[in-house]
């Protein structure tokens, strides 16, 4: 960890974690454009850059368009990103209450503490899953995409889970299209040349996400600001309120980054969950909704724990914890960092760099936010008329540049108009973008765990591991069957009258 410091330690490090942080605070900050979306251009734009500094670069991206998307949140009632949605129900009657200043630092406060606490987790915990995950053979790596799907469609998806595994299915037939890894066989091509090289995961998340964002929020009327920044709030009154609510904040930490660590779900999920908890266990409950400083704390710590939280299975199992991560992951494997369970073993210092690079963007975060709390305001009322073709320039733009092939470009338009339709549809994006990255080691795995096994399926069986990644397949889907449900909590309701009259 001292020798990745003092290799961070240099003004090239220092003025990219500047400029990165606050592209994503005005990024997230901006309603419609989400982190993915940021995430999916910088990455075709950082192609150029050395692959330690595109990283940091990404990353301090993503922590400040996370934080970012809370002032939107709080001033206008629209969130930023779908990761700051629960703090909208806190922060926006403050501000309307005439303490928009305290809202915004709180949240400042709040994100720098949950980031710290994911990062610490990270520093922790990515060695120890990294040696579980050594233990995983072909089988295992199968289903623990499978199970990753299932999760992300189930989390993403809450109204219907069906939805959520239709989207991560479809994902995984679009990654199948091309010449396969094992034999260089062409499938689902149909004669076409272009296909055959199969669908590029930098277009398709463009095109999904940008794309898509910019046709749904072209839809939406212009947002006004609803409140002053007449009031003043010391940054110290800020962390007595965060002390004060130090249960909520601690236990929304743990929360986040356990969230996080789960493949697929994501921030908005994590701080949704947390909020909850919150609401569920704090004494002043009758608050939350009205402007509570204690939800808003549990929403804003929530999710930026589970940001480093979804860092630790993209390093440690290649398996990314959010849609975000899942860039990140792309673009680690485009910048010559084998994510997986060797990580640790081969490259053990890009782990500890990527632990200093949260705490930077973090710190970046939060004095950048305490300090340009008025500048992101305005930016806030810049016309979406003049921002969309910008935008869309750029979606063009970055995964041409990749590739050079105009076919790239036509592949993010179609994914952009598929992404719309869906959320019309209230398909949810983030399985079907986690089923394009899983559809190789799905397929890998399966068919070289058949060849070691010499074709044989019930081999599967016979694994420790993979009954228990089974299992957690099947809880997953029983779960989600509301008949299943009633009946277990039937079964559970037997039980505790039983231990009851027992007593």
């Amino acid at each position: 960890m001292l020798d990745a410091l003092v290799g961070l330690a240099t003004f090239e490090t220092l003025v990219n974690v500047l400029w990165a942080t606050l592209g994503g605070m005005v990024i997230g900050a901006l309603p419609g454009l989400t982190a993915t979306m940021g995430l999916a251009l910088m990455t075709s734009l950082t192609y150029g850059m050395g692959g330690d500094q595109a990283i940091l670069v990404l990353i301090c991206l993503y922590v400040g368009t996370i934080y970012g998307g809370s002032r939107s949140a709080i001033l206008l009632n629209i969130p930023g990103t779908p990761a700051n949605a629960a703090t909208a129900v806190e922060g926006y009657p403050m501000a309307v209450s005439g303490r928009a200043s305290r809202a915004l630092g709180l949240a400042t406060i709040a994100s720098l503490a949950g980031s710290l606490f994911g990062a610490l987790c990270l520093y922790l915990i990515a060695p120890m899953l990294a040696e579980v995950a050594l233990r995983f053979g072909s089988f295992e790596y199968f289903l623990l995409g499978i199970f990753g799907i299932l999760i992300a469609g189930t989390m993403t998806s809450v109204e219907d889970p069906l939805k959520g595994w239709i989207s991560g299915f479809f994902g995984l037939l679009v990654a199948m299209v091309g010449l396969e890894a094992m034999h260089a066989y062409e499938r689902f091509s149909f004669g076409s040349l272009e296909l055959s090289g199969g669908i590029a995961l930098i277009p398709a998340m463009v095109g999904a996400f940008g794309v898509a964002e910019l046709l749904v929020s072209m839809g939406r009327g212009k947002a006004r600001t609803a409140t002053t920044m007449a009031d003043r709030t010391s940054v110290l009154s800020c962390v007595g309120d965060l002390w004060r609510s130090r249960v909520t904040a601690g236990r929304s930490s743990i929360i986040g980054t356990a969230i996080g660590i789960i493949p697929g779900v994501g921030e908005d999920v994590a701080a949704w969950i947390s909020y909850a908890a919150g609401r569920r266990y704090s004494r002043r409950s009758a608050e939350y909704g009205t402007g509570s400083t204690d939800g808003l704390i549990a929403a804003e710590t929530a999710n930026s724990a589970a940001l480093p939280g979804a860092i630790i299975p993209a390093l440690t199992l290649a398996v990314p914890g959010s849609a975000p991560a899942a860039v990140l992951l792309a673009a680690m494997f485009i910048h010559n960092v084998r994510p997986g369970p060797m990580i640790m073993i081969e490259n053990p210092g890009f782990v500890a760099n990527v632990v200093w690079i949260l705490v930077f963007a973090s710190v970046a975060m939060a004095v950048l936010g305490l300090l340009l709390t008025r500048p992101l305001v305005a930016v806030l009322k810049i016309p979406k008329e003049y921002l969309t073709p910008v935008i869309f320039s750029l979606c063009l733009i970055g995964p041409y540049a990749l590739s050079q092939r105009l076919f790239d470009v036509y592949v993010m338009m179609a994914f952009g108009i598929l992404g719309f339709l869906m959320r019309m549809m209230r398909y949810p994006m983030a399985p079907l973008i986690l089923g394009i990255i899983l559809g190789g080691m799905i397929d890998q795995n399966l068919r070289r765990g058949l060849v070691l096994f010499e074709r044989d399926p019930t081999a599967i069986l016979g694994r420790p591991i993979s009954l228990a990644l089974i299992a957690l397949c099947l809880l997953t889907i029983l779960a989600a069957i509301p008949a299943a449900r009633r009946l277990g909590g039937r079964v559970l309701g037997r039980r505790g009258v039983a231990g009851g009259v027992s007593g």
